[in-house]
């Protein structure tokens, strides 16, 4: 059978074929790619002719198109659905796809291209324009910080750090994942299961039968924080939910097979051995120093602002919730493993029971009567499903998507549903980029954990499933409305911590109104959300302290093990709970009750995935995000009074999510916003302050 991967895709938006696609014809195209993608650059490196737009840079775009067709394919169908041939593929593929990264940006010849064709236009005699000048500014940039100009042993070190790394975090992805489905709590007395729904409990029996064990599962999800323990009444088991997330990866118990504490320590130990080697005191210098925030003192100082009033904050909801837990066992004393079950009871009183919001949040109207809504509110796209498409997984639906006009802008493959082969948490990835140089529209993906429904029943969602759905689509949207020439610069291709933006603030039409008024009906009678029940998901806008600390002692964590030089490092797994603790403490942050995000034996941003030094980025993002919150309120109307116009979305769309990667991210913040991202309307946000004057 010819290889579908070796050729663009004739099916429309480029999807791959994947019901055809094999793990022979991955490994094949792997081959082929990296082949062809070397040799095209070798021919732009030994062209004689003078360096020109068409000869380095469109020849270089144009130079890996069977590498990143094969990857691009690859990668969403092993995050979301994954076999052990195709972790085999991702291990063995790993070190080599690093080997090969670092055989570009070590080969002088192609380096003297770039230069070339840099002083050609500094000269005049080569005209180029701001997108051009800005993908040769940052491919230079990232030769420099790969090595060119590192003595021949020292490149050699390099390369082993990258080839090692790589296959590292696949390893520690796998352990997480297999370590995360160990870690699901049997149970077999359905009275340890009073508060939770029956649909819910359809579920965990469902998930149970999947392991063909008898009762009920309760699967651990991949934040410290588990859904479940808002309506758990029986403390035991949210201990033991609790306990069975917070152990994970520290080989205790279930998780004897699944340690990730010596994988994770020798990853912290190569980054910083490979920031030294290239010029930098720690692995957290080489990642700011591309980022919007432009530093590490920049990081640390948002860091520490905010962690400051973030404590006494949690202390005072920590008081409040002890007093609620005396109501109902006088002798408990307040655990982590109560919080959210107690804040879940305060909720109630003030018009949020979880419980009582699911009925009114199915997932298809949400779907369609609030995420695709928004947008088609926002920027005039329209979306109809196309039934006969075939995704990665018969779960993943294809959604085309068009233009105000009638004209087709693009696709995007839907995953919404969590199994046991997928990873934890929800992304967005681009199968496709949106280029005018190659004439490509997008294709992206849209990958959640929703539970899934019980047979019969339809999908009912938690309001952080709904906040989630929001997000990741706004990602989406970045990648969908990107107008850019090169593909390596389209949509999300922008410094870590501005790729959160866009997503943060879709999040905010969630909280609509008009529009939650569409999308939260009983999914029985059809009856509106009450209007005090949407008042008060309108004020709870504003953070508790509990996300805000836990995100904050997340972050720390990540910048401790990125920030600390190599000789102060633990030595092996065995030093990384004290590690941990003492960062915590240091940073003023040490609080008990309320755990980080992601504890390290667990953080697969920082060990797994693309979030090293970065995981900050989220409360970075938050900053542009809140200040174009203000902006977007500004923009409202008497029948919009929160700013979901036209008008305002096209603004939006042209001067920000529309530049994608194509110039530097905070000139186009700037010239959408017309200043710099006022901080004071984040920490309105966040509780520490008051909100500015518009």
């Amino acid at each position: 059978m010819t290889n579908p991967l070796l050729a663009p895709s004739t099916l429309p938006f480029q999807l791959p074929d994947y019901a055809t696609m094999t793990e022979a014809h991955v490994r094949e195209a792997l081959e082929v790619g990296m082949t062809e993608q070397l040799a095209a650059l070798r021919a732009i490196a030994e062209d004689t002719a003078p360096p020109t737009l068409e000869n380095v840079m469109h020849a270089w775009e144009r130079s890996g198109a069977t590498l990143d067709r094969t990857l691009s394919a690859f990668w969403v169908a092993r995050s979301a659905d994954t076999t052990p041939e195709r972790d085999a593929i991702m291990a063995e593929f790993s070190p080599r796809l690093a080997a090969h990264q670092d055989a570009i940006l070590m080969d002088a010849d192609l380096y003297a291209r770039l230069t070339g064709l840099r002083d050609r236009i500094d000269a005049g005699e080569v005209e180029a324009d701001e997108q051009d000048r800005f993908w040769l500014t940052e491919s230079l940039r990232a030769y420099e910080r790969g090595g060119i100009t590192l003595e021949a042993g020292d490149q050699a070190r390099l390369r082993e750090l990258n080839a090692e790394l790589a296959g590292l975090t696949t390893q520690f992805d796998q352990i997480l994942v297999e370590g995360r489905n160990a870690a699901a709590v049997h149970v077999v007395d359905a009275e340890r299961l009073r508060g939770l729904s029956d649909d819910e409990k359809a579920g965990l029996r469902e998930a149970a039968q999947a392991r063909s064990l008898e009762g009920w599962l309760v699967p651990i999800v991949n934040t410290t924080g588990q859904p479940l323990l808002s309506s758990m009444e029986d403390r035991g088991l949210r201990e033991e939910v609790f306990r069975a997330s917070v152990d994970r990866g520290l080989g205790r118990g279930t998780q004897a097979d699944h340690d990730t504490r010596d994988v994770l320590v020798r990853i912290a130990r190569l980054r910083a051995e490979r920031a030294t080697l290239l010029g930098y005191p720690h692995h957290a210098a080489y990642v700011h120093e591309t980022s919007c925030a432009g530093g590490t003192d920049a990081v640390n100082e948002i860091l520490s602002r905010l962690a400051a009033g973030a404590v006494p904050l949690a202390e005072q909801e920590a008081d409040a919730l002890r007093a609620r837990l005396r109501t109902l066992d006088p002798g408990a004393d307040l655990e982590p493993w109560d919080w959210q079950f107690l804040a879940a009871r305060e909720a109630a009183e003030s018009a949020l029971d979880p419980e009582k919001l699911r009925p009114y949040l199915e997932f298809e109207r949400v779907l369609h009567e609030g995420v695709l809504a928004a947008a088609t509110a926002l920027y005039g796209i329209t979306f109809s499903e196309r039934p006969e498409l075939v995704g990665y997984t018969d779960q993943a639906r294809v959604f085309e998507v068009r233009e105000e006009d009638g004209s087709v802008l693009g696709a995007v493959v839907l995953d919404p549903y969590t199994r046991p082969t997928k990873k934890g948490g929800a992304w967005m990835t681009s199968i496709v980029d949106q280029s005018s140089l190659l004439g490509d529209q997008p294709l992206v993906t849209n990958t959640c954990n929703v539970p899934p429904p019980a047979p019969g029943s339809p999908s009912l969602m938690t309001w952080d499933n709904v906040i989630t759905l929001f997000h990741e689509f706004g990602h989406d949207l970045h990648g969908l409305l990107s107008d850019v020439r090169y593909p390596s610069r389209s949509g999300t291709s922008v410094p870590r911590d501005f790729v959160e933006f866009p997503s943060q603030v879709n999040e905010i039409w969630a909280f609509q109104p008009s529009l939650i008024r569409r999308y939260a009906r009983h999914h029985d009678t059809g009856e509106p959300l009450p209007e005090e029940w949407v008042d008060a998901l309108v004020a709870q806008r504003q953070e508790t302290a509990y996300r805000t600390l836990e995100l904050l002692k997340a972050m720390l964590l990540d910048q401790a093990w990125h920030q600390t030089p190599l000789a102060a490092l633990p030595a092996d797994g065995k030093g990384v709970e004290e590690f941990e603790a003492a960062a915590l403490e240091r940073a003023g942050v040490a609080f008990p009750l309320v755990p980080p995000r992601y504890r390290s034996a667990y953080f697969h941003h920082i060990f797994g995935g693309g979030y090293a030094a970065g995981y900050y980025s989220y409360l970075w993002s938050e900053v542009m995000d809140a200040d174009t919150v203000a902006w977007f309120t500004a923009q409202g109307t008497d029948e919009q009074p929160g700013g979901m116009t036209r008008a305002a979305g096209e603004r939006f769309r042209r001067e920000l999510l529309g530049r994608g990667g194509s110039i530097e991210a905070m000139e186009t913040y700037r010239r959408f916003r017309g200043a710099e991202p006022d901080l004071r309307h984040l920490l309105a946000r966040l509780g520490l302050g008051d909100e500015p004057a518009a």
